[in-house]
Parts: structure tokens; C-alpha cells; sequence
């Protein structure tokens, strides 16, 4: 009866969990192509054994991440009492051949079956604290759906709670698979209220959890696979595949932009679910709905309507709804005739729209969460009629104001413990808008028009980006049109359009000019030749203008015999050194505070004059979180003698954006708070005299709200934001002739 009753449980429940499986495979299989997933498979290795096996994402949040990594290893360890509960159907003694017998097996199961109530009771207690009825938007579970969860918490809770009275009836019985020795002490504690009962009544004690524990944990397999903890199958797969190190940095596709508009209808980016890559299908299918990338989202954290969690929820949902019609052919053409056949078909002989039966049905009644995000999406040819991106008046399934919001800092890929490729799939909705439906706000089209005229957002004259320099001490070497660069020039210095042009980000290229004089680096620069990166156009969306910017200055640097390049602005940065080697450039490139550091560690610059302030420093997304440079700028204001450093709360791969990123430098920002006013309270929190960073765009929006808080009456007037280079280069001045007194100050440079 045991082995009847277990069989018949374990083949209903693979067969329903099996076809679930096949028809995600099926699903994912329509995306589109994303070659190079394991093209560094030592690294893919690695990333599985520190992320999955070590859970080392999951840990940086403490409590949290131990009560998943004690759950995680529990359920991994638990293996072994499934495996003993099979064999436990066949035969009343059985114990795991070699070693399941051993006591110290049954310390290990009863220890890691404790550990992992603990961690129940951990998620339990972090729900109901962080609860969004409570908290709102300031929960990381708001917009999630909260029923399965508890749920799932509940059935854990059941398969741990039936295994144990299954083995302390076994205790009693006789029968437990390590013997009655007390290592096994879960088993031995449950067993002791089980003992009066009797031999026998433990013997039935035994078969009824035995078979309620199999039932439960079958029954859990099947929701897993029909629920959002598909992670627990699919985000080994996800994490294997990810992009390495982190898909951050470069976007994910460089496409062949020239070959794809001589194409009758071109698709560049995402305009419907189909033409996103299976990777990214398999994103969508991955998601927790833990909500860390929300907590950390900047755009959400000043009451915008972005979250990443939940443009991942709604993509997914859509995904699943559209399946249907997505397998009922190979192009939208045969899907058509295929899925009305299935409507004739289903008009005489069924009730409901065909498809893939329970997948059709169950996303009729899509689950909404109890947040009010979501609708109900109709399955199948329905969801083809949706726009990818449109207004909810439209029908939309991302709404316009949710993928402009986005500043591409990364804070949700940094913290996404499946890793999760946010960005790279925003960016490809935005190449379609922009590329194929034109469709973008209206202050970025002037910043798009300039980029085209004048090579530089700002529209100014190419002319103008040499006026920076007037006024040195020295002379900067310019490179003129059809030059090779000198071989006595270690460096090419890449200004950057804000470091050429803006007022604020010229006295940074002049600090960090004289700072390379100093020190006796050589450098030149390319003057008028310089032009914008097309960062901000390839963040925006506008794919082609950034490639044929890109293929021009590659054209230029190779032409002048550029080895070196030393940028400023860590968009520029990251640009030159991880965009264009898709496009063939090819060069090392370094951010300044990585120069200066290393030219502050082997002395060539050598800060002297005290500075008496306080500083904190905040970290560029495109620096830190993009290109994992934090240290370099740290140990240069360290190296400078009365600074005191202190760190805000959200600091390195923490750190919180200024606002600038993705194009959002040149796009009025309308709904909730401003970004930088933000960040700028958080610094200011601390009192300092000096908010320093390390990039031009930070120090604009940094600026600008340190104004608004001084018109405020809400800062001190003497409060400055400086780069690191200023504050070195003020470190190294002479001393005004006032320094003969004990409270002079060294002269400001820069």
C-alpha cells in the first residue's frame, strides 16, 4: 500500500510538473538569440559555486542572506531524507548504502531540518516587519505577490514538520536509518511525546507522515513550477548564463545597426516580447520578487513610478499570457492562421479559448497583487494586440514614464541575487522607442540634435573645447587634424564634453592638468578633434548615432597611434574601455583617480599642505558599480593630511545615484523628488564641508543641489562639492603668503 500510494503521488505530480517544465522550454526557445553565454566558462563555473553553492549575493544582506543560505543548504542537505523516504516505501530498515547509516548523517539531517525552520520563521518575521500595507512603497515586497509566499513559507514549514514526526516515529519504531543513537537529536526530541503510543502505533505513525511528507513535498514541486519560486530550478540555469563578470558596464548587444536599417521593416531593441533574446526570457521566468532591486532603485526611492521588480513582474506576466499564440507558430504570419484555426476549433467543441490549456486559463485569472499593480492580462492573440510600451490607456504593458525614469545606474543587477539583467532589457525597449517609433522625450531630442550638429550635447562649437586650457601655467599639447601622437606622450588625455565645456567640470580638467605636470606625466589632447562618445545617445536608446560616433573616434584614435588614454568622466571611461571593443577599439584606458593613485602611492605626488575639513565621497555609478573602482579615489583623500573621511549610508556597490545616468542629464525630471536633492540630503547628514566625487556629471547635480539646500537656508554656505583631483591638487599648492599664520589655508587650485 506504502509503495501504491507514494508511486501513484510521485508520477501525478511529475507528470503535471514535468509538462509545466516542457512548456516554459518550448516558451523561452521562441526568444531571440544570445550567443557568448559560456564563452568564459571557468568564470560561469565560479559564478555557480560563489552564487548558488556560497549564496555570496545573497549574504550581503546579513540576516536575510543567512536564513536563504541555511534554507538553501537545508533543502540541499534534505535530499538525503527524500532519498531515505523512497526507500523507506520498499523497505521499513533502509538506510542510504556505505554512509546512511552513520550517526553523524543523522546530526547533519536533524541539524540542517532545524536550520531550516529557523530560517522560515526568519522570512516570516522579515515579512510581517516589512509588510507593504505597513510600509508601502518603502517595502522591498511592495508590488510582489504576497499569497504565494506565505504559502510557500507554510509548505516548507510542512515538509519539515512531517519529516521530523516521520523520523521520530521511526526512532520509536525502530526503523530510522541511523539507528536510535541521540546524534540524531530532532528525531530523538519528537520521538520522546511519540513513545507512550507504542511499537505498533509508531509503525503507523511512521507510514502516514511518511506518505504526508511525500505528498506535501510533490505538492510543492508542482507549485514551485507554477509559481514565482521557479527560481529554485531556473536561477542556477540563470546564474551560469549570465553575462560575465555582470552585466554591467558595456550593454549586452552591440547589433549590427547599418545592416539592420537596410532591412525592409527593421526591429532594433524590444518592441514585442518575442523579440527579446531567450536570456531574457529566462530573466523573466527567474524573478523572485524579492524586491532588492527595488529597495536600491533610485528612481523608485524618489516616487517614480520605475521598479525593476516589477518591469521584470510585468514582462514575465505578459510572456506567460502571450505564450499561447507565441507557440502556435514559428512568425507572427503561421501564428495567426494557427491560433485561429484553434479559435474555429474551440467555437465547436470547447467552452474557453484554446491554447495551452492550463496555461491559457490560469493567466485568465492572472493572480493581481495585493499591492493594485497589475492587470488581468487576456491570453494568447490578445497580447499580441498590446504595445510593449504604451499608457494604460493604451494598453501598455510598460508604461513610458516607468522605462524614462531609469538612470541605468545598476543598482538593480548589482543586487539582484539571481542575477537578473534589468538594464540591458530597459535599454532594449528604448532602442525601439527611439529607433522605430521616434517615441522619447521631447528635451532629449534636443540633446540628440546637438550630439548629431556639434559632436557634443551641449551644442556648443567643437572650437570651444580647447578653452579649458587658457590661463595654465604650461602649455597642453594639442593634436592636430592628421597628427600621430608623440612618442614622448605616455597619455592622451580624453577631456570628455562636460570636462571641455561645462564651467564646473572645466576647473576639474584644469586641476587634474596641472596635477599631470606636477608629476611629470606627458600628456596631450585632441582639441576640436574630440567629440561626444555617444554615451548618452546609446543610453537614450538612439543606437545608430552612438555607433557612428563610436566608429568615428575609433577611426581617429588608431589614426593618431593612441595607446594610453587617461578620461575624467567615467561615462567616457566606460565608454573607451569596455563599448567600443565591440566596434574594434582597443586601448588601455584608465580613470584619472586611478592615475592619481597610482602617482600618489609611488610619490610622485606628494600632498603636503594640510587640509582641515571633513569629506564624504560619493560614489559615480558608471566608476563604482559599473567598472568596481572604489578604492583608487578613497586612498587619494586618505593620502591627503587633515582630511577626515566619513562614508555615507549608501556607499560603493550601495551607493545611490546622482540622477544623470541613462541620458537623464538632458530629461527634466517631473515626477516624484529629485535624485540629487536625495543624495545631496544624505551627504549633508553628515555635516561635511566637502561632498567629493569623482565625475563630471555628479559634480552638476551634486552642485545644483547643494545651491537649492544653501537658498534653503538648510546647508552651510561654506559647503563645496569638488572632485578628488581638486582636492589633491589643493593639497599640493604652495601656501598663500598669509601661511606664516596659524590659521592660513593653502590656496585653492581648480
Amino acid at each position: 500500500m506504502r509503495i501504491a500510494i507514494g508511486g501513484a503521488i510521485t508520477l501525478i505530480a511529475l507528470a503535471v510538473a514535468g509538462r509545466r517544465f516542457f512548456w516554459l522550454f518550448k516558451l523561452i526557445r521562441t526568444g531571440q538569440p544570445a550567443p557568448g553565454r559560456l564563452d568564459d566558462l571557468r568564470a560561469s563555473i565560479w559564478s555557480e559555486i560563489s552564487e548558488v553553492g556560497g549564496q555570496r549575493k545573497l549574504l550581503k544582506w546579513s540576516v536575510p542572506g543567512l536564513a536563504h543560505a541555511f534554507t538553501f543548504w537545508g533543502f540541499t542537505i534534505l535530499l538525503l531524507t527524500i532519498i531515505e523516504a523512497y526507500g523507506a516505501l520498499f523497505d521499513h530498515d533502509f538506510h542510504i548504502p556505505l554512509f546512511g547509516h552513520w550517526a553523524a548523517i543523522g546530526f547533519i539531517e536533524d541539524f540542517f531540518a532545524v536550520a531550516v525552520l529557523a530560517g522560515l520563521i526568519t522570512f516570516a518575521i522579515i515579512r510581517v516587519n516589512r509588510a507593504p500595507k505597513r510600509l508601502e512603497r518603502k517595502s522591498r515586497f511592495y508590488g510582489s505577490h504576497l499569497g504565494p509566499a506565505w504559502v510557500i513559507i507554510g509548505m516548507i514549514s510542512a515538509v519539515i514538520v512531517t519529516l521530523l514526526i516521520t523520523r521520530g516515529a521511526q526512532f520509536n519504531a525502530g526503523t530510522h536509518p541511523q539507528g536510535d543513537t541521540k546524534w540524531a537529536f530532532a528525531s530523538w526530541i519528537v520521538s520522546l511525546p511519540l513513545e507512550p503510543a507504542g511499537h505498533t502505533a509508531n509503525e503507523h505513525i511512521e507510514t502516514v507522515f511518511l506518505l504526508v511528507n511525500l505528498a506535501i513535498i510533490m505538492g510543492f514541486l508542482v507549485l514551485v513550477a507554477y509559481s514565482k519560486h521557479l527560481h529554485i530550478f531556473l536561477a542556477p540555469i540563470n546564474v551560469v548564463l549570465k553575462r560575465q563578470p555582470k552585466a554591467l558596464g558595456s550593454l549586452g548587444t552591440t547589433p549590427d545597426i547599418e545592416k539592420l536599417m537596410e532591412e525592409d521593416e527593421p526591429i532594433v531593441g524590444a518592441g514585442k516580447v518575442e523579440d527579446f533574446s531567450w536570456k531574457a526570457m529566462l530573466d523573466f521566468s527567474t524573478c523572485t520578487e524579492c524586491g532588492r532591486c527595488q529597495s536600491q532603485c533610485p528612481a523608485w526611492n524618489t516616487g517614480k513610478p520605475l521598479s525593476p521588480k516589477l518591469v521584470i513582474m510585468d514582462l514575465r506576466d505578459h510572456l506567460f499570457a502571450k505564450a499561447p499564440y507565441l507557440l502556435a507558430g514559428t512568425d507572427a504570419e503561421s501564428r495567426d492562421a494557427a491560433w485561429d484555426a484553434k479559435v474555429a476549433a474551440a467555437h465547436e467543441g470547447h467552452d474557453h479559448a484554446p491554447g495551452e490549456g492550463h496555461e491559457a486559463e490560469e493567466h485568465h485569472v492572472h493572480h493581481v497583487p495585493e499591492s493594485g499593480f497589475g492587470r488581468v492580462p487576456e491570453p494568447g492573440k490578445a497580447q499580441a494586440e498590446r504595445p510593449l510600451v504604451g499608457t494604460e490607456e493604451e494598453g501598455g504593458v510598460i508604461d513610458p514614464d516607468v522605462l524614462w525614469s531609469c538612470t541605468n545606474c545598476g543598482a538593480c543587477v548589482e543586487q539582484c541575487p539571481v542575477d537578473i539583467e534589468h538594464v540591458d532589457h530597459i535599454v532594449d525597449m528604448r532602442r525601439y522607442q527611439v529607433m522605430i517609433e521616434s517615441a522619447f522625450p521631447s528635451e532629449a531630442g534636443v540633446m540628440l540634435r546637438n550630439l548629431e550638429n556639434n559632436g557634443n550635447p551641449w551644442g556648443v562649437s567643437p572650437r570651444s573645447r580647447t578653452e579649458w586650457t587658457e590661463g595654465l601655467p604650461f602649455q597642453v599639447r594639442i593634436i592636430g587634424d592628421g597628427e600621430q601622437i608623440p612618442d614622448d606622450v605616455e597619455y592622451l588625455f580624453w577631456v570628455g564634453c562636460a570636462g571641455a565645456i561645462e564651467d564646473r567640470a572645466k576647473k576639474v580638467s584644469r586641476a587634474f592638468a596641472e596635477l599631470l605636470d606636477m608629476a611629470g606625466v606627458s600628456f596631450a589632447i585632441l582639441g576640436s578633434q574630440e567629440s561626444c562618445t555617444g554615451d548618452p545617445a546609446r543610453r537614450l536608446g538612439n543606437e545608430y548615432l552612438f555607433q557612428e560616433m563610436a566608429k568615428a573616434n575609433i577611426e581617429l584614435l588608431n589614426e593618431t597611434g593612441v595607446k594610453k588614454i587617461v578620461a575624467t568622466c567615467p561615462h567616457c571611461f566606460n565608454a573607451l574601455s569596455k563599448e567600443y571593443t565591440a566596434l574594434g577599439g582597443a586601448w588601455e584606458v584608465v580613470h584619472h583617480t586611478q592615475l592619481l593613485g597610482k602617482l600618489v602611492e609611488e610619490r610622485k605626488l606628494v600632498p603636503i599642505n594640510p587640509i582641515e575639513s571633513s569629506v564624504t565621497y560619493h560614489d559615480p555609478c558608471f566608476l563604482g558599480r559599473h567598472n568596481k573602482v572604489y578604492t583608487p579615489p578613497r586612498e587619494i583623500l586618505e593620502a591627503i593630511p587633515g582630511l577626515r573621511g566619513q562614508e555615507m549610508h549608501r556607499c560603493k556597490d550601495r551607493g545611490f545615484c546622482c540622477g544623470a545616468g541613462g541620458a537623464r542629464m538632458w530629461m527634466e525630471e517631473k515626477i516624484g523628488t529629485r535624485i540629487n536633492s536625495n543624495r545631496v540630503e544624505e551627504a549633508l547628514g553628515l555635516d561635511p564641508d566637502v561632498v567629493s566625487t569623482a565625475c563630471p556629471f555628479c559634480i552638476v547635480m551634486l552642485s545644483d543641489a547643494v545651491t537649492e539646500q544653501k537658498l534653503a537656508g538648510t546647508a552651510k554656505e561654506t559647503v563645496e562639492v569638488l572632485d578628488v583631483s581638486q582636492l589633491l591638487a589643493r593639497s599640493l599648492a604652495p601656501a598663500t603668503p598669509a601661511a606664516a599664520g596659524d590659521d592660513a589655508e593653502p590656496a585653492p587650485v581648480g
